[in-house]
């Protein structure tokens, strides 16, 4: 059984201590990131070249590639996806032609990600940013109420599961009013529950009842006074039990963010024991460390049958990927959003 974690890698290709570590590790699935990015080609090398490692031609492979400022994968390589906030605006003059933008758009993505063996994208966000938060959500949200939030990041989920990609909401259960950016700090959010159950936690509620496709779920770390005031939502059995699968009702995976962000503190076995404790049912691991990932995976046990029955769950609901056209789509979706981006859409 593999373990309940997901890790990123140095560079390109597999180093050779890499490649023993993962062989001896079996963790579940790989997230990509920038420096893991040269060509089409090489990806494609390096998706097949992990799953080999563990011996699973199935093990998940992630990225993260909302659109905006958020991508991994670049032009002039990979189409430049606006950010969410516009298909924000487009749901905001025409419901239907913003859904029906957020869609196309997403397959677009993930059709992108298929061809290179990736099969997890680590979207949509469904974070409600407030005025004054930290700029770290800003754009990457769809908008700044819960409801058009809801509605595009199901529409966005729709468009990579119709391509045959998972998505991954976050930040379950909502980073958007958090005041200091989480890769750096540890937010505290101090409103009350009632406010954060209307607005924060709302989104999350949206997609649980959708049931299908079933995506994954990113915690966010988070520390709600509300709920936990010693423990940040990755960390938290109250949270994870009582908001997450509980007020919010999502039974899918619960990923955990990255362990090595600044948010956490504690050794990295303790961060990966902590999380797994709390309920998440994988961990995440991202900057390739090798370093770190040692203590992470010693802290991380195999998948349980309740994350193995979820794993198979979510991957099933997937179906076989439908490929699009992807000039005609291009086309489509120009049309779009050129009165919000204009003719360079």
């Amino acid at each position: 059984m593999p373990k309940a974690l997901i890790v990123g890698v140095a560079g390109t290709r597999l180093g050779a201590k890499e490649l023993t570590f993962l062989r001896e590790t079996n963790p579940l699935g790989f997230i990509l990131f920038a420096r893991n990015v040269a060509s089409p080609d090489q990806v494609r090398a390096l998706t097949t070249e992990m799953r080999n490692a563990v011996g699973r031609a199935d093990a998940p492979v992630l990225i993260d590639q909302e659109g905006g400022r958020v991508a991994r994968l670049r032009a002039p390589q990979w189409r430049a996806a606006p950010p969410a906030a516009v298909f924000g605006e487009i749901y905001r003059l025409n419901a239907e032609l913003g859904l029906m933008a957020t869609r196309l758009n997403a397959q677009m993505i993930g059709n992108e990600l298929i061809a290179l063996g990736i099969n997890v994208d680590c979207a949509p966000v469904a974070d409600v940013p407030v005025e004054g938060a930290d700029p770290i959500i800003g754009d990457r949200a769809f908008a700044t109420e819960p409801g058009p939030v809801g509605m595009l990041a199901g529409a966005f989920c729709d468009g990579l599961s119709a391509v045959g990609v998972l998505p991954v909401i976050k930040h379950i259960p909502g980073h958007g009013r958090a005041g200091v950016d989480s890769h750096k700090a540890l937010p505290r959010v101090n409103v009350s529950r009632a406010e954060l159950s209307v607005r924060d936690f709302a989104p999350f509620k949206a997609l649980a009842r959708r049931r299908d496709p079933e995506p994954w779920a990113m915690t966010a770390h988070v520390i709600y006074d509300c709920c936990d005031p010693d423990r940040p939502a990755t960390q938290s059995r109250t949270v994870i039990d009582n908001i997450i699968r509980g007020e919010i009702g999502f039974d899918g995976i619960v990923l955990s963010d990255d362990l090595s962000m600044g948010a956490l503190t504690g050794t990295y076995d303790e961060r990966a024991r902590s999380a797994l404790a709390a309920g998440c049912d994988l961990v995440l691991h991202c900057n390739g460390k090798l370093e770190e990932m040692i203590p992470v995976a010693a802290g991380c046990g195999e998948l349980t049958a309740t994350a193995e029955r979820r794993l198979a769950r979510s991957l099933g609901a997937l179906g076989t990927p439908d490929p699009i056209d992807a000039e005609a789509a291009k086309t489509e979706l120009a049309k779009i959003l050129a009165p919000v981006l204009g003719s360079g859409a």
